[in-house]
């Protein structure tokens, strides 16, 4: 199974509510950079947080990549949940790649249990960071981080 994690690109600094901010112009930018590394990917499901930013983000990658699926929201993607649910909730999935996109801290929480079997390990997930992880079955400390990318890496 291959695991594409994505973090939202840069967002308003306020809005009414932290999950109503919405990308800015520079994260949609953001955005289209990173998407261009999932042209041409097998991917059989997007999921993405509720969180405005979040699907967006999504959107924008559905549109790049030509992904004629609809995006499924994850009420378990967003910014403060729980990263062993995550691994639960994907355990159960049927799909053998997937991309997520959500939030920090649960990102790098959710990089770092997936390859190091604890969440503490520090993963850098800057704004629209995409992380890619094979592993044979969801569970702590069996994946392999085959693909790390920032937007100031493409380019930015």
């Amino acid at each position: 199974m291959r695991i594409w994690i994505m973090r939202h690109g840069q967002a308003a600094a306020q809005a009414a509510t932290d999950a109503e901010r919405a990308l800015t112009v520079a994260g949609e930018a953001e955005v289209r950079l990173m998407a261009s590394l999932l042209e041409g990917q097998p991917l059989d499901g997007i999921l993405a947080s509720p969180y405005v930013r979040a699907q967006q983000t999504a959107a924008l990658v559905r549109s790049q990549i030509g992904f004629e699926r609809a995006i499924a929201t994850a009420p378990w993607l967003t910014p403060d949940d729980e990263p062993n649910d995550v691994l639960r909730y994907l355990a159960e999935r049927p799909e053998q790649n997937l991309l997520l996109v959500s939030h920090q801290p649960l990102v790098s929480q959710l990089v770092s249990l997936l390859c190091e079997g604890h969440r503490r390990a520090h993963v850098p997930m800057p704004t629209a960071a995409l992380v890619c992880i094979e592993t044979d079955f969801v569970a702590a400390g069996l994946g392999s981080l085959v693909l790390q990318r920032t937007p100031a890496e493409q380019g930015a």
